[in-house]
């Protein structure tokens, strides 16, 4: 069409008229053309080069930003992902793992699974490196430095899969927050679980003891003089309904077996009554909760429940907070910290949470407070009660202990004593000490590194290219699995007998109240706890130079409340009864990851259980 419209024009600039009939141009029209046909060609060959020269520069542009784009997700590929993978932790020696997905996750969820990391330990030693979900590399430490460095140190957190599983089921509870919020929690927790609050929580758990003792002696003499039951199931009941009471002064009858079905009581046993598996998808899905299209009835239970507990938790905060203004608000309507109107934890903790001397920003808010109420439940019964059964059953492998104990708290002349009277007890003292370090209920915590960090270690070790090492590198979002039970079990540091319930035969005194130090020994052997090793300096802990209540800004905040309620029990069921294995001592095992709780090998699918006979206990 250009080329026409140049033909075009010279026809009508040519002097002499073209044959355009014929469609031919005379030589003057092309004489004309050629000079238009050439300045057309050079713009044309001009605007061509100048496209080519900005498709170029643009293309080079794309290049480029291409380049930075790829170089910033590589970056950040590295830094949350890539680097993970990529650990100096890898120069560690370790077991190979079993899966590709799970690492070693399900191998240590596995009944009985201690033998297994027991042979890891004495293979590659007290560090060593195992796989966690999605292959992520671990450090696995039953170190005792190593593991003072980890839990003292601000670089180290609960890990995310951890936190949003439990937080779906309790909340943004002190089990669960981090950093400053847990720290604000904590200190508004801490007066409600001091020494002073606790002795005056005794009456309950020996109120909720003298029930459990009652419903065992009605067992007992329905089954003809003794009975086989099954202990933990009691247990988990009596400490319930203790924390119930304690807790928040509310009755979940769990031990009253004839009485109408207690609504909060049912809402919390289908929540916590069947754990499920552990499963990456699950953990996605309590990550991203709107994609779980396809609820199993778990979780849909649990959904339910959560109704019902929030619905009984708001309203017990409700009733506290009113009930404490009522009492203590004066003509100004300040509340002084001084005063306690009721002694459960749950109006401690609301009364100091409503204290005038308290910053606002420090204050919880209503979900804050109300997401420790299932935290006591959980936390205030399960390991409780776990602790309780294992000490049992210590108690069935070391008959003169049994016997020797028994003599003791018979030496008490009120079944009614003090938290202080309790806590005189030498030989309850030193038997419990040394069945929460053999039997401690929690054995496994797990921790993540926030920063790339150097641990120092308790002794050289050589890595896998053979090297002497002093120190282990740790990359941001390596995991740490601190093995409390390896440590609690370890040789190096309890001595060869360390696997043992070590005792020792103490004459009793004419008074219960008489120091530890005036015993007289009748075995030639040293007792582990008036002889402590020098060792356990170095492990760090709240209690007993042990990790049984962990260590550090996560300590276990209801140590105290947990010991005073297990001397309150033994010392009301020893009285009692007498205590036998019905089964081989082989045939107990443990189940969980972070807890042991105790089954049978050949009953395993019924869970946790501690089958126990018992009888009454007769004075000669």
């Amino acid at each position: 069409m250009v080329l026409g419209n140049i033909r075009h024009q010279a026809a009508e600039t040519c002097l002499s008229p073209c044959d355009e009939l014929n469609g031919q141009t005379c030589w003057g029209c092309f004489l004309l053309a050629r000079p238009l046909l050439s300045l057309l060609r050079s713009t044309l060959d001009l605007a061509h080069s100048k496209s080519l020269a900005l498709l170029t520069a643009m293309l080079s542009f794309t290049i480029v930003l291409a380049c930075l784009l790829g170089a910033l997700v590589l970056r950040v590929l590295w830094r949350s992902v890539l680097s993970v993978y990529f650990s100096p932790l890898c120069a560690l020696r370790g077991p190979p793992s079993p899966n590709p997905f799970y690492g070693h996750a399900r191998q240590i969820c596995r009944a009985g699974h201690w033998t297994t990391t027991q042979q890891w330990m004495q293979q590659f030693g007290n560090n060593l490196l195992c796989r966690w979900l999605l292959m992520i590399p671990c450090l696995w430490t039953a170190d005792p430095q190593v593991i003072r460095h980890v839990l003292h140190s601000s670089n180290y957190a609960k890990p995310w899969e951890a936190r949003i599983s439990a937080a779906r089921v309790i909340g943004e509870s002190v089990l669960v927050a981090q950093g400053e919020k847990h720290q604000g929690q904590r200190t508004i927790l801490n007066p409600a679980f001091g020494a002073a609050q606790i002795k005056e929580l005794v009456h309950i758990f020996l109120d909720k003891s003298a029930q459990l003792r009652d419903l065992w002696a009605d067992e007992i003499a329905a089954q003809g003089g003794s009975a086989r039951l099954d202990a933990l199931d009691g247990l988990k009941k009596m400490t319930l309904d203790v924390i119930g009471l304690a807790g928040f002064d509310y009755h979940l009858e769990a031990l009253n077996a004839t009485g109408k079905p207690n609504e909060l009581n049912q809402a919390f046993y289908r929540i916590f009554l069947a754990v499920p598996r552990l499963s990456i998808y699950r953990i996605f899905v309590d990550y991203l909760p709107f994609l779980d299209f396809f609820p199993n009835k778990r979780t849909k239970a649990v959904e339910d429940a959560h109704v019902v507990m929030r619905r009984i938790g708001l309203q017990l905060i409700e009733d506290k907070k009113a009930a404490i203004k009522r009492e203590l608000a004066d003509k100004t309507g300040t509340i002084d910290k001084k005063h306690l109107p009721g002694k459960d934890l749950l109006t401690l903790l609301i009364k100091a949470n409503m204290a005038t001397n308290i910053p606002d920003n420090q204050r919880l808010s209503d979900e804050e407070v109300l997401a420790q109420i299932p935290t006591f439940l959980v936390a205030g019964h399960e390991t409780t009660s776990i602790a309780a059964a294992w000490f049992l059953f210590a108690l069935t492998q070391n008959r003169r202990v049994q016997e020797k104990l028994r003599e003791e708290l018979l030496a008490v002349e009120t079944e009614s004593p003090t938290m202080d009277e309790l806590n005189a007890l030498p030989y309850l003292d030193c038997v419990l000490r040394e069945m929460m370090r053999l039997y401690a209920p929690v054995t496994l915590t797990l921790r993540t590194a926030k920063e790339n960090d150097v641990i120092p270690t308790s002794e050289p070790f050589v890595d896998r290219y053979g090297k002497l090492q002093h120190e282990i590198r740790i990359a941001k979002g390596n995991r740490v699995m601190i093995s409390i039970f390896e440590l609690h079990h370890s040789k190096a540091i309890w001595g060869d007998d360390a696997l043992e319930f070590r005792h020792v035969d103490i004459m009793l005194f004419a008074s219960h109240k008489r120091c530890v130090n005036q015993a007289t020994h009748t075995s030639s052997r040293p007792e582990r706890w008036e002889n402590p090793p020098e060792e356990l300096s170095n492990i760090p802990g709240v209690w007993g130079h042990m990790l049984t209540f962990s260590a550090g800004t996560h300590a276990c905040i209801g140590y105290r409340f947990s010991l005073g309620e297990l001397k309150a029990l033994m010392f009301t069921l020893l009285r009692a009864f007498e205590f036998e294995l019905p089964v081989d001592p082989k045939d107990i095992t443990t189940i969980g990851m972070f807890t042991q709780k105790p089954a049978l090998r050949t009953e395993l699918s019924k869970g946790g259980q501690m089958p126990l006979v018992i009888r009454p206990y007769v004075r000669a």
